[in-house]
Order: structure tokens, then sequence, then C-alpha cells
């Protein structure tokens, strides 16, 4: 193998279990610490012990996914230099752990968003899904934001009007949750938590945000980089300005941005091909090309995309021409490998799979996006296309399955 396959597992609540995950084809497990609240340290006893389970299942934990930044950080307010600390400690104890890659992102308020976690397709099968119209119906008349309208055209304005008047109560509160309380270490989260967050970015640019991403990295990467430890931001997700707040990780621009801030290897990037690809003047595979050498962790999934609205397409399918994106990063990986780089390797994972086949049987995980079956799908998927790309391009490497 030359990419190295992952899975993302949850801890031992995941309803898919440890043990099953070799069976996939993975050989690296991404996990973070959920049960950790955002801001408390990560100790060096409770790294070591998720270690110890995975490595019992005999595999690695080859990502942390994520490492979460507090919202004081990200607005460099209230107690924001002591959870820096505690951010920079968390990192030492990774590295002194050997958990070498640390994913987080910059994104305000809110995580990835979707307004639909079982969104059922023609075939049966069910995935995340984003609707404009259904995400105004829960700025505008659930939550209730301020200055949301100036976000919207009066027609995108009316729709929802429509839309939330033939909603009932029980299909408010599913809408609610799948866009504020869907994240695990971020759970119960309601819907004045998020008003409250909201009101500390207040009058907030992306400049500022561009700025404070800057002073975080500028503490945190030496601190990695001393550790052996790389630092990779996820994308935002969707890559656009959500709830009136700046994104500033979303296409070209952004990307140039990160790596002029430091040019240490320990700034890298988690290549989230699907959240880039959501966006459609993003031309996905050239922007793996313009970073290719800080690319330090891959999400290889895709998005079909109509007039803003998106879902998660097959791996193989939807807007990522994935046999460019992989024909790219296996020639990235060959160029590595001649200069005797030890990350030569690049960890991907398939990232959300549909829920398909006896998934749908089941009860509905509680991590949206995370069952089993369309996971393995999207992984057999990418292993077979890098297979065929490796023999053809390199029939001379040795290439092992």
């Amino acid at each position: 193998m030359f990419m190295e396959p992952t899975f993302r597992w949850y801890g031992p609540e995941d309803p898919v279990p440890l043990k099953f995950i070799p069976q996939t084809g993975a050989t690296g497990v991404v996990t973070s610490l959920h049960y950790i609240p955002y801001g408390v340290l990560w100790t060096q006893a409770a790294i070591m012990e998720r270690k110890k389970i995975i490595e019992d299942a005999g595999m690695t934990w080859t990502v942390v996914e994520s490492l979460p930044v507090h919202e004081d950080i990200k607005t460099r307010s209230g107690s924001y230099k002591r959870y820096l600390d505690i951010y920079k400690q968390s990192i030492r104890h990774l590295g002194q752990c050997g958990v070498p890659v640390i994913t987080y992102n910059f994104m305000p308020v809110l995580d990835w968003v979707r307004t639909d976690l079982r969104h059922e397709l023609p075939d049966g099968s069910r995935v995340l899904y984003f609707n404009q119209v259904e995400f105004a119906v829960f700025e505008l008349f659930i939550l209730r934001r301020k200055g949301a309208e100036k976000d919207y055209s009066a027609e995108t304005i009316a729709k929802a009007e429509a839309l939330y008047r033939q909603m009932d109560e029980q299909q408010r509160f599913v809408l609610r949750r799948a866009i504020i309380d869907n994240f695990p270490g971020f759970k119960g989260v309601t819907l004045e938590d998020v008003q409250a967050m909201l009101a500390k970015y207040e009058h907030f640019t992306a400049e500022h945000l561009r700025e404070n991403l800057a002073e975080f990295l500028n503490e945190v990467v030496p601190v990695a980089e001393e550790w052996g430890c790389r630092m990779v931001i996820h994308p935002d997700d969707p890559p656009r300005s959500i709830l009136g707040l700046p994104r500033i990780f979303c296409n070209q621009e952004d990307i140039k941005s990160l790596l002029s801030i430091s040019s240490s290897p320990a700034n890298g990037i988690c290549f989230c091909a699907g959240s880039f690809s959501a966006r459609e003047d993003n031309n996905v595979v050239e922007m793996f090309k313009s970073c290719a050498d800080r690319v330090g962790f891959l999400h290889l999934r895709s998005t079909q995309v109509e007039n803003g609205d998106f879902y998660e397409a097959p791996h193989l399918e939807g807007r990522v021409d994935m046999y460019e994106l992989v024909k790219a990063v296996c020639e990235e990986q060959m160029r590595r490998k001649a200069e005797g780089r030890a990350d030569w390797r690049i960890p991907f994972r398939p990232d959300h799979g549909a829920d398909i086949m006896d998934d749908l049987l089941k009860a509905p995980n509680p991590n949206p996006g995370y069952n089993g079956l369309g996971r393995m799908r999207g992984l057999s998927a990418i292993r077979g296309l890098e297979l065929g790309i490796m023999r053809s391009l390199y029939p001379e490497v040795k290439y092992d399955i």
C-alpha cells in the first residue's frame, strides 16, 4: 500500500466496533478524545489509554481528529491565553505519546453543517445533505438571528417562510438538532448557547479571524515541530459564510494565505476534497497540486452540488475527479519517497459514507455519516483506484494491497 488507509472511530461508544475496522482494509485509526470538553488538557495517561486500546486491536492511532480549538482562542478574548497554554501542552503530550498528525479547524461557533442527516436518495441509501432553504428556515425562524434576512434573497425568504409554516414541531426540532447538536464533544448545545457564541463575533470580519488564526499558529506550530507533530487544518464545511460569520479556509487563496503564515512543515493541511468540492468555483485537483507538499492528511470524498445545495456523492462520483486527485496523490508520494522523507505515505480516510444495506436496518448512528458499510465501500473503491493507478504509472514499484 502507498496511501495509508484509515478509518475514523469515535471511541468505545462507537456503534462500529474497533475489532471490525481491520476487516475494512484500514490499518490506521483516526480518533479523538471526544469525552474531554473543549479547552481541557489532554493528559498523557488519557492519550496512552486510547492508544493502547487501538494497538491491542492490531492497529495504529495515525491521526488525531480533532484537537478542538476553544472559541476564546478564535476570538482572542476571555481566557484565550490560558486555553493556548493548555492546547500547547496537549500537543506536547501527543508528541510524547507518538501520535504525529493533529487535525483542527478554525470554523467559528459551529463545525461542519448539514440540514438533513439522513437524506434519502433514489436507491434507498441515506446521506448527509445541505439545503439552503432549510438552513434559511433555521436562521430566520428558529434561531431568529439578528440581521439574517440581509443574507438571503426575497425569493429564498419567501420559500423558507412557507416551508417553516408547513413544518410541525417535531420537524423543526429535527432540523435544529441536525444543525447545532450533532458533534461529539459538543452535544447538548441549545439555541441560547449559539446566540451567546454569535454575540462574541459581532462586528467580526474575515480579516480579524485570519489575524487570530495567524496568532494561533505562531504559538502552536513551533511546539508541534519540536515534538515531531504536524498541525493540519480542515477546510470550512460548507466553504462559505454561514450564520453571518466569516469562514477563512474555503478556496485557493485561503490555502495560499494559510501556508504563508509559517513555512514550517508542521503547518500543514488536512485536504478534504469533499469540503472543497461543495464550492462550485473550486478546482479540487488543482488545489491539491498547489499545496501537495504540505498535505499531512486526506479526506477523500465528493459531493453532488446544485445551485448551492449539496449532498454526499458516492466516493468516485460527484464533483471531484477522484481519478485525477488520487493520481496526483500517488505522484506526490513518489516524489516524497525519492527524497527520503519519513512522511512520504499520506494517511487518508474515505470520510462520510452513505447509510446502505444492513446499516439502514439499525438504530440511527449517533455519529451521522459514520456507519460502517458505506465508508467501507468508499475505502474499497479508493484503494482499488490507487492500485490501478500505481500499476499503470509505476509498474516497477512493488505494491502490496
